[in-house]
């Protein structure tokens, strides 16, 4: 028996696969097969976030990031109003705390505005303590169109509207390898194989390791960084009223350990940043000792290592110590003690480290023979994906017409 035959399968079942598969069924194919490797959708990145809808601030204005963060928000909001996904829009705050950072938030000001977004300001002290009482900083950045949602929530909505307009989606199917056969690809996966015209991959984590086994040369590695949350304690979650960042470094692709206030009124703290021995790592036990060989035998790790040490072992620090995690928050929040907080969850990044040991901050999309794999989606993703699935179809349709 021949395997089934599909115009394009979709390798990860996560946001930015569901948001592509949504797309594709959105512009006419209907012949469309989503293989996830879990045995449910949006299993690791996709519903391990903090939920912020992002405004597109920090992002350069002729990068991919920034373009697909302006459309993808707006359509976010409105798909979210159609399906009745509960969301808010608060705004957030950045906030200079030493002198050396009020240059640094004036030039995210100018970047905020070539970036499109309205009503962006910076505020003094006296205003910055009018919105958040509880903030200590010598002045700040209001950004009015940050929001919070659950994405899991939109992955969900994402897949029954997917699933309505003729996708088929298998989850349980890992793909473990693809061949072309005469004018098609054959797609081996853990529950069988499948013919289509194009695979598009969007496998997060494992992105590199699928590019390699479809006979794609990635030319980067994922290497995985858990972030780790605090959650503050009802009674305490009055010291914030909206999401509140520090100045970022603008070296790393990393925002720095920060305030929350999610859907659900709990507020988070961090996440930091710390290196997984295992890429789908929620815990410090989680070990995998292959994915440690494959960090070891990188060229591009060691660089990135040689680079970023110190950074490294601050976020190891406040990983191991809450006295020193909690110390990076009083910079934003002096009133918050060690006892207002307790462990949270965490979320492991698919961090892109090139050969030279860059930390890659831009989405970056190869096209193999019969293939398109989405190699690196950093955040924006979850907030893009509209725009990000949308993108990915128009190539979809540049391929299959030729």
């Amino acid at each position: 028996m021949s395997p089934p035959s599909y115009d394009v399968a979709v390798a990860g079942g996560g946001i930015v696969g569901l948001a592509t598969a949504l797309a594709l069924v959105e512009t006419g194919h209907r012949s469309v097969v989503l293989l996830e490797a879990e045995e449910r959708l949006a299993a690791h990145q996709s519903s391990h976030n903090s939920g912020v809808i992002h405004s597109g601030l920090y992002y350069r204005p002729d990068s991919l990031k920034a373009q697909t963060c302006r459309e993808g928000r707006a359509a976010l909001y409105r798909f979210c109003a159609d399906e009745g996904i509960p969301y808010r829009q608060d705004g957030k705050l950045v906030v200079a705390t030493r002198e050396a950072e009020l240059a640094a938030l004036g030039q995210l000001e100018a970047r905020g505005r070539a970036n499109g977004l309205a009503g962006v300001r910076q505020l003094g002290r006296e205003e910055l303590r009018e919105l958040e009482p509880e903030v200590a900083g010598l002045a700040g950045l209001w950004v009015p169109e940050t929001g919070v949602v659950d994405f899991a929530k939109v992955a969900a909505a994402f897949a029954r509207r997917a699933q309505a307009g003729g996708a088929e989606i298998r989850t349980g199917a890992r793909v473990v390898g693809a061949h072309q056969d005469g004018s098609t690809l054959v797609v081996a996966t853990t529950a069988g194989d499948v013919r289509a015209s194009l695979l598009v991959t969007c496998a997060g984590l494992q992105a590199d390791r699928l590019a390699r086994v479809c006979g794609v040369d990635p030319g980067l590695m994922i290497i995985p960084f858990r972030g780790e949350y605090y959650e503050l304690l009802p009674e305490r979650r009055g010291l914030v009223r909206h999401p509140i960042y520090p100045v970022p470094d603008p070296r790393l692709p990393f925002l720095g350990v920060h305030f929350t206030r999610t859907i659900d009124d709990h507020v988070h703290a961090g996440p930091n940043a710390v290196l997984a021995l295992k890429r789908e790592g929620y815990r410090r036990t989680d070990v995998s000792a292959g994915d440690v060989a494959a960090m070891m035998t990188s060229v591009g790790f060691w660089r990135m290592a040689a680079r970023y040490w110190r950074t490294g072992f601050a976020e190891l620090e406040r990983s191991l110590s809450k006295r020193a995690f909690v110390r990076a928050l009083q910079r934003l929040v002096p009133n918050l003690r060690e006892e207002d907080v307790v462990p949270g969850g965490s979320g492991v990044r698919a961090q892109a480290v090139d050969r030279s040991g860059k930390l890659l901050d831009d989405f970056r999309i190869v096209e193999g023979k019969r293939s398109i794999h989405v190699l690196n989606a950093p955040s924006p993703a979850a907030t893009a994906t509209i725009s990000v699935g949308r993108h990915i179809a128009r190539r979809v349709a540049e391929r299959l017409a030729k």
